[in-house]
């Protein structure tokens, strides 16, 4: 019943053989790494995909798969969550690709084939079929679910690519801000966001507020898999069979805990503010929370030049393909 608490997801990890000034040679060079590229870089990735083909959506997941590879963090820290990942996307995927993707019909053709044809022919010869590729890439069935028969499952072009596009998006969203959040101090990541935030302030935006606001949310990330893990935990330890109860005392069931989960959150919540209320409710700018490393070295320097080389060549290669269109 602990298997939430050994899926890292959404909560920075700290590196168990580090050096003082956060510098040393060993452990992940995404660690080292400037939290304000790495934040560029994951905007970079949730932006990209929009108005982008199937090629450019499989390259984002191709190379997040690189960079989780040689990205040199431990094994067992996402060893668990990328297969679970990687099989909900390829579900969503398959599920968007074999129901009906709801457009219309391909339209018949309104005159005789025989009446559009460019050259005389025999009357003898069959008719011409219709030009163009076919619509319907795959056609299986008809299947039946038990006494239900659902008819056959037919993949289209369109619900194909509705397929791709979710699974590819939904891995690329959950995957990148993974890494992000996994190699990243909240309190870097609260800096790095206002500092890319700080020309707001001549128009009156409450950054430091906002700041604050993403550090609350980071450090409720825990407390929410906390309580679904006593939730999974009650519900298991009173054995209850799921078959016996039939499909809608279960329904009935997972509603239950639904809200029970949220009347816990909310509950926490309010005990959050609370405290914090009782405390002033004073907070710190985001450049007081940022703990800046030591002297900076070569190694570092040459690792942060590398990336934003990297990420101006991605954002070039992406305009390039975007003009194309």
């Amino acid at each position: 019943m602990d298997f939430l608490r050994q899926l890292p997801i959404g909560q920075f990890v700290a590196e168990e053989s580090a050096a003082p000034d956060g510098a040393g040679s060993g452990g992940s060079w995404l660690r080292r790494l400037d939290a304000r590229l790495k934040l560029a870089w994951n905007v970079a990735f949730l932006v990209t995909p929009i108005l982008s083909g199937p090629m450019w959506r499989l390259a984002l997941v191709g190379l997040l798969l690189l960079i989780t590879a040689l990205s040199g963090l431990p094994w067992r820290l996402w060893r668990r969550s990328l297969p679970l990942l990687l099989g909900l996307a390829l579900l969503v995927g398959g599920l968007a690709a074999f129901l009906p993707a709801g457009g219309p019909p391909p339209a018949q053709l309104q005159r005789p084939p025989a009446e559009v044809r460019l050259q005389p022919g025999s009357p003898l010869d069959p008719a011409p079929e219709r030009a163009g590729r076919s619509w319907e890439l795959l056609r299986w069935g008809p299947v039946q679910l038990g006494p239900v028969p659902l008819g056959p499952l037919v993949v289209n072009r369109r619900s194909a690519t509705l397929g791709l596009n979710g699974a590819t998006l939904l891995f690329t969203l959950v995957h990148s801000a993974n890494l992000l959040l996994l190699t990243t101090p909240p309190e870097e990541l609260v800096w790095a966001l206002a500092w890319f935030l700080a020309p707001l302030r001549l128009l009156g935006w409450p950054v430091e507020r906002l700041g604050f606001t993403l550090l609350l949310s980071l450090r409720f990330l825990p407390l929410v898999q906390e309580e679904l893990q006593n939730l999974l935990r009650s519900v298991a330890t009173r054995a209850v069979n799921l078959r016996r109860l039939g499909w809608r005392l279960s329904l009935g069931l997972v509603l239950g805990v639904g809200e029970r989960l949220l009347a816990n959150l909310l509950l926490r919540a309010e005990q959050g503010a609370e405290a914090l209320q009782a405390r002033g409710g004073h907070w710190l700018a985001p450049h007081q929370l940022h703990v800046r490393p030591g002297p900076r070295r070569a190694g570092r320097l040459l690792l942060n030049l590398a990336c934003g080389l990297a990420l101006a060549a991605f954002l070039g290669l992406r305009w390039s393909a975007l003009g194309t269109l």
